[in-house]
């Protein structure tokens, strides 16, 4: 305060956190600090939304005939998106606006991590050296964490707000337990961190099964035998100082790579490959949405969405003819019930398609009304995007709208030849289902009632085979043959038959056919194995199908940090 020419102490600063109806609070902060000069501090105005607009009017209020050296100082977390922008014009125009952007890297986020600690801190447990070891494995930790979402779905399947209190509280709890006992109680540790301080954010089980696994190899007796390397080429350093600390990181963490994280190098092209996307999908759709043609164009907006819907109109296939169907089924078995089921929800997503195309093509004839539906559809048509109103109907998809709808039409063929007799395909498509828990499950369904097993004992075996789609002439006498999955993060090698790391630029090798059948329970071989989930899109999260056992030599922590998983489109 006195460099600014304020006489300033804490009696003249009125801090309010808002939410849980601290608004009344702050309106008397604001009303006493503007007569008596005083500074106020709102915390977290975001979460006050439908009180900003009082907010304002109390600062217009007294931006007259308040005291001269009156204050105000707010602060807000980043709205995730354009709509959820809260804070009233009124405020940003009339206020000195700074953010705080978080640090980005390895380097800045581990430096950022140690900041919050001092000399003082080290000193203040009697079992230094386990004290010390353990907090820089947790700053390691916490930025690993924070970092790893840039990574997009391969970092975690959500998005979890870490923060510096997660670490600051994780190391007083370090402090008493190591206080109030002779060893280390690393299981203890491990718990609270990831299943409370950390844990307590997460939603989705595999990201559990990620933070938990980051702890097991960082928090473990190996650390204080000096043989614990917290990334590749990166050990975990011994007792130093405050300043040592942060001098070892500058002097032997290695550049910024995936490897920091416990990723393939591919992870970095694909994260790198999604934002170039997203930029060039922007800039297209900044561009002018006139009908006029443009110089060196190949026609009017108009003119290219005619020629799109003809193109897919004629392309479309008619309805399945469900009484026709059901009259051809001689057995109604889990797989007949599996193949009607996705000819219903096949028909639903193409009778709109047929409809919204067949009207958007009468509007730009003129013989109806252009409607903000159909200007939706024109849009999305012109700028390669599958239109809202089919997404609704469809399945989850990250594809533009010229490999949808391509790949819409080899789903149609599938049901068309499946359907044809209700035989079991050779091998299925399990990418090409709206459901494919479905047929995975009509598979458990099938050899429950063919051996007399109890459902709710079963699970499903899944052995990767080393032949492709076309040397299969028949299905298997029991389970199924599936063809269709992509792995990313790793490679099958079908020569020894288990995971192995990814080649570099191949983002999301093809696998083999697989087999899969059911098996009781109790008789599964987990030995060995990497759990690993099958998801339906590279956007992971909720698309979650499947978990399928794969076999490796490597110890199944590597693949649970590298983010591998299978997936049914790409």
């Amino acid at each position: 305060g006195k460099k600014l020419g304020y006489t300033f102490n804490h009696r003249n600063l009125h801090n309010v956190s808002l939410g849980q109806g601290q608004e009344v609070v702050a309106e008397q902060a604001l009303d006493l600090a503007a007569k008596e000069g005083h500074w106020v501090i709102l915390q977290n105005i975001h979460l006050v939304a439908k009180w900003l607009s009082s907010l304002e009017k109390k600062l217009e209020q007294h931006s007259k005939g308040s005291h001269r050296d009156f204050r105000v100082f707010v602060s807000a977390e980043p709205a995730p998106c354009p709509e959820s922008h809260v804070i009233p014009q009124g405020i940003l125009e009339n206020s000195i606006k700074i953010t705080s952007e978080a640090p980005t890297g390895m380097h800045a986020n581990l430096h950022k991590a140690l900041d919050n600690f001092s000399q003082d801190t080290l000193e203040m447990c009697s079992q230094e050296k386990e004290f010390r070891s353990i907090l820089f494995a947790l700053c390691y930790f916490h930025a690993v964490v924070v970092e790893r979402r840039k990574f997009g779905a391969q970092g975690w399947n959500c998005s979890y707000p870490f923060s510096t209190g997660d670490l600051t509280i994780s190391v007083s709890v370090l402090h008493n337990y190591l206080e109030a006992s002779s060893k280390v109680p690393y299981d203890d540790l491990r718990y609270l961190m990831g299943e409370i301080m950390y844990g307590g954010h997460i939603t989705d089980d595999w990201d559990r099964r990620l933070c938990k696994t980051y702890l097991e190899e960082f928090i473990k007796p190996e650390m204080l035998e000096g043989e614990l390397c917290l990334a590749p080429g990166f050990p975990l350093p011994g007792n130093m100082d405050y300043n040592g600390y942060h001098q070892y990181i500058d002097d032997a963490l290695p550049p910024e790579s995936p490897h920091l994280y416990g990723l393939h190098p591919n992870a970095e092209i694909g994260f790198l490959t999604g934002r170039s996307e997203q930029l060039l999908r922007t800039v297209l759709e900044l561009q002018p949405r006139d009908g006029s043609a443009r110089e060196g164009g190949v026609g009017t907006r108009e003119e290219t969405v005619q020629a799109l819907l003809e193109e897919m109109l004629e392309k479309l296939m008619d309805e399945f003819n469900m009484a026709e169907l059901m009259a051809k089924v001689e057995e109604m078995t889990p797989y007949t019930v599996v193949a009607l089921q996705e000819c219903e929800r096949m028909n639903t997503l193409t009778a709109e398609i047929r409809r919204s195309l067949a009207e958007l093509e009468l509007g730009l004839k003129g013989e109806l009304t252009m409607t903000s539906d159909m200007e939706n559809l024109q849009n999305s048509l012109f700028l390669d995007m599958v239109p809202e109103s089919w997404v609704k109907r469809s399945y989850p998809s990250t594809a533009s709208l010229g490999s949808w709808f391509a790949d819409l039409l080899a789903r149609i063929n599938e049901l068309e030849t499946w359907t044809r007799d209700f035989s079991l395909p050779s091998t299925l498509w399990l990418g090409g289902f709206f459901n494919p828990q479905s047929i995975l499950t009509a598979i458990m369904q099938t050899t429950a009632r063919k051996n007399k097993w109890p459902l709710d004992k079963m699970t499903l075996q899944c052995d990767v085979t080393k032949k492709s789609r076309e040397d299969f002439a028949s299905a298997p006498r029991d389970g199924a043959y599936v063809h269709g999955l992509f792995m990313e993060g790793a490679r099958w090698d079908i020569q020894t038959g288990i995971i192995t790391d990814a080649r570099l630029k191949e983002l999301t090798p093809a696998m083999p056919v697989m087999f899969i059948k059911a098996v009781p329970a109790d008789k599964q071989d987990t030995r060995g194995m990497y759990p690993c989930p099958l998801y339906k899109t590279p956007q992971r999260g909720p698309t979650y199908v499947w978990t399928f056992n794969l076999k490796t030599k490597e110890n199944p922590s590597k693949w649970v940090l590298a983010g591998v998983a299978l997936l049914l489109q790409i």
